[in-house]
């Protein structure tokens, strides 16, 4: 009976995926409910519990791709690929009101450019501080500290090495995490309460998984806008990384 129910789902490895997925998101909405009353939102502890799993699987398997390198979750990897991740990302864009977005105007765009810059050179600083001072790296590590996509793409551009867009990719999950989970005690403090200051939050933070998380915990309408802002985040992110911020870099460091 086992040996068949294995064979079945290692045969149909994206159905077992989706079920390992449901099962998660499950018992993590149950965990939100049940120890903090909502105020942590499931979909970040999904993401925690996610990152766990992930870890013991890489543990068990020996692996390097985590939960994939088990026959019978590989559907997680189809599930979480960029595939699914950039429609998903894209998709929140239908839930945008065009008039909301136009409030926000100038204010947005700043915001962009603003969050994109200050990520950066606080991710670069840390990393000159840990003793980095080539270029290269220090601009793969200050673009992780924008986003966790941004940093690999910026560090395969430039040929980092494996440990930097390693500690790139660290740095940009580390801000995600942050980021949802703080983003609903802040929201009442920085009036982050109306699609125009989501538009904005979204610039500044950029980073699509935090700001979705946190938003869906404060206030799922909110999210469409913060996530659409994040998007163009990363995407000004992968333009400025291996271009304007590493001459920025060599021009400061050789």
């Amino acid at each position: 009976m086992i040996e068949s129910l294995t064979k079945v789902l290692n045969g149909y490895g994206l159905i077992s995926g989706f079920a390992v997925i449901g099962a998660t998101m499950w018992v993590s909405y149950w965990l939100s409910a049940k120890f903090t009353r909502g105020r942590l939102h499931g979909s970040a502890i999904a993401i925690l519990l996610g990152l766990l799993l992930s870890y013991v699987g890489g543990l068990y398997s020996g692996g390097q791709k985590g939960l994939v390198d088990i026959p019978l979750l590989s559907g997680i990897g189809i599930l979480g690929g960029a595939m699914l991740r950039d429609f998903a990302i894209i998709a929140t864009a239908f839930g945008v009101n065009p008039e909301e977005l136009k409030r926000a105007g100038v204010s947005g765009v700043i915001a962009l450019v603003f969050g994109v810059f200050v990520s950066f050179f606080a991710g670069a600083a840390v990393a000159f501080a840990f003793g980095y001072t080539d270029a290269v790296s220090l601009t793969t590590i200050g673009t992780g500290a924008v986003t966790y996509i941004v940093g690999p793409v910026t560090g395969a551009a430039l040929g980092a090495s494996s440990e930097v867009m390693a500690l790139s990719i660290a740095a940009g999950l580390i801000k995600a995490m942050v980021v949802m989970v703080a983003t609903p005690f802040v929201a009442p403090m920085i009036g982050l309460n109306s699609p125009r200051s989501a538009v904005i939050f979204g610039g500044l933070m950029g980073t699509s998984s935090g700001v979705a998380a946190g938003l869906a915990a404060t206030d799922p309408k909110l999210v469409p806008y913060g996530c659409l802002t994040a998007a163009f985040y990363t995407a000004l992110g992968c333009l400025l990384g291996p271009s304007l911020l590493y001459f920025m870099m060599r021009g400061l460091f050789g």
